[in-house]
């Protein structure tokens, strides 16, 4: 099953970053969020990637353009012309980039690989967030619910610490960065039908919008919870944040 990924948006609202790359290729840990996504897919035998370019998508095409050797030990023979590969810890991945057009929406953007999809369910997912999902039991349940798509239901922590305040206006606890309100958003990590491309009109088309309301309005929209870690890179403090559990050796979602 291919794993499209879209990574084609502005990213304004990193705009310390976003000027010179897409946000996919802002760097967590010294490697691209977009590298951290991957590594999650291919964990559980993913490795059929297409990635949904559009701004800056150059900046993606070098790098994987050069990943190859920059992941190996190489010996450069200059006299003679030559290069050798000496140890290769690359990972098995297959990367397709395509150029989905710079002001192209979401749904737009999956619409643009239907050739590449062909007539098989496949994967898709933001180029800002990172989880420890199973992608295995999403693929499951996926399959279990007979829908045309899933999408996985996260209920991100708050932005803030909360008080807990007794009638007599005494502080009892405090809580750090409690679950929100106890609502689910859309996380992303979609598995989907090809049918789901029918719901896409054209380049306008914002997936979150009219294809995923139609779908649900048909009882064909499959929410798969997740309760465990999920964090999307909307802000720097999203990026320092997930740079600074990186450090710290508690990233949840370096499942590899």
């Amino acid at each position: 099953m291919k794993v499209l990924i879209l990574a084609g948006g502005y990213g304004t609202r990193l705009s310390e970053e976003t000027g010179l790359k897409p946000k996919p290729m802002v760097e967590i840990g010294g490697k691209p969020m977009l590298w951290h996504i991957m590594k999650i897919y291919s964990t559980y035998g993913f490795n059929e990637f297409i990635i949904l370019a559009g701004y800056k998508g150059y900046v993606i095409k070098e790098f994987f353009a050069n990943y190859f050797i920059h992941q190996s030990d190489v010996t450069f023979d200059l006299k003679n012309n030559k290069v050798e590969v000496l140890k290769n810890s690359s990972e098995p991945w297959k990367v397709t980039i395509l150029d989905t057009g710079q002001g192209t929406m979401t749904g737009g953007r999956v619409k643009r690989a239907q050739d590449y999809i062909k007539n098989e369910p496949f994967m898709l997912t933001y180029g800002d967030g990172v989880s420890n999902i199973n992608i295995k039991d999403l693929v499951l349940s996926h399959e279990q619910s007979n829908s045309l798509m899933t999408l996985t239901a996260v209920q991100p922590e708050g932005r803030f610490g909360a008080i807990d305040i007794g009638s007599d206006n005494n502080v009892n606890s405090f809580a750090e960065k409690p679950k929100g309100d106890g609502h689910w958003i859309n996380g992303g990590f979609f598995v989907c039908q090809p049918e789901v491309l029918n719901y896409i009109n054209d380049d306008t088309t914002v997936f979150e919008q009219a294809p995923l309301r139609n779908i649900a309005s048909e009882s064909n929209l499959n929410a798969f919870k997740h309760n465990g870690f999920w964090q999307c890179m909307d802000t720097k403090r999203d990026m320092d944040n997930l740079n600074k559990m990186w450090d710290n050796n508690k990233a949840d979602w370096k499942v590899w």
